[in-house]
C-alpha cells in the first residue's frame, strides 16, 4: 500500500456466518491496520471501570439496562465514578469512546458495534457490509455450532434480530440496508479471499492509495 498522509478507518458490518470477521482480519493485514472486534470490549472496560465480562454479556444487545439490576459487585471496580449512574446509553458511550480513541491513534478495522455511526464525522472512513446467501451462512454455522440446517437458520435469525435491533436503536439507520454503507458485498459469490481483494481495491481507489 502506498503511503498516505492520513490513516484510514474501515468499519465492517456483517451478517452472521458471512465470513465478515475473516475478511476484516484480512483487510487489517492488507492495510497494516489494527483489528478491533471483541478487543473493543477490553478497551471499553478499561475506560469505564466495568469488567470486560460485563461488556461481553451485553455485547451488541439493546437489553443492557435490564441486566444492570442483576449486576454482580465484581463487575464494577471500587473506584468507578459511574456506579450510581447506570444506563444503557452510558454503556454504549463507554464503547463509543473506546472506538473514537482507537480511531484517533492510527489505521483501524472495526467489526460491528455501530462503529460506522460513531465515526461518521471522521474523514477517511469507509463503511462495508458483508452479506451472503442464507444457505452459505447456515453451512458455516452448522459446522461451527454443530447444528442441523433448521437449527442453524433459527440461530442466525435470532442472533441477527438482536444485532439489527441494537444497530437500528443507536444509529437511527437500518442495519444491512445499502444506503447505510459505502459498499455491500456477497461473499457467497466470489468466496472470502476474492471478496477481500475486491473490497481492498475499492478502498484504495476510494482514497487514492
Amino acid at each position: 500500500m502506498e503511503k498516505n498522509n492520513s490513516h484510514i478507518i474501515i468499519c465492517v458490518g456483517r451478517q452472521l456466518g458471512s465470513g465478515g470477521h475473516d475478511i476484516a482480519r484480512m483487510l487489517a493485514l492488507d492495510f497494516n491496520a489494527k483489528y478491533y472486534d471483541r478487543e473493543l470490549l477490553n478497551l471499553a472496560a478499561k475506560e469505564s471501570g466495568f469488567s470486560e465480562k460485563f461488556f461481553e454479556q451485553n455485547d451488541e444487545q439493546r437489553g443492557i439496562f435490564r441486566s444492570l439490576f442483576h449486576l454482580h459487585a465484581t463487575h464494577v471496580s471500587d473506584n468507578n465514578m459511574y456506579q450510581n449512574n447506570f444506563s444503557q446509553e452510558s454503556l454504549f458511550k463507554f464503547q463509543s469512546d473506546a472506538i473514537m480513541k482507537a480511531a484517533s491513534e492510527g489505521s483501524c478495522v472495526f467489526v460491528g458495534r455501530c462503529a460506522d455511526y460513531v465515526l461518521r464525522a471522521k474523514p477517511n472512513v469507509v463503511n462495508v457490509f458483508i452479506t451472503a446467501s442464507m444457505e452459505f451462512r447456515a453451512q458455516q454455522i452448522m459446522a461451527k455450532q454443530q447444528l442441523d440446517m433448521a437449527q442453524a437458520r433459527r440461530f442466525i435469525e435470532q442472533r441477527e434480530a438482536k444485532r439489527a435491533a441494537y444497530y437500528n436503536y443507536y444509529t437511527g439507520k437500518k442495519w444491512g440496508a445499502a444506503e447505510s454503507y459505502d459498499l455491500c458485498i456477497d461473499t457467497s459469490v466470489l468466496g472470502l479471499q476474492a471478496t477481500e481483494k475486491l473490497i481492498a481495491d475499492f478502498i484504495r481507489k476510494r482514497f487514492m492509495l
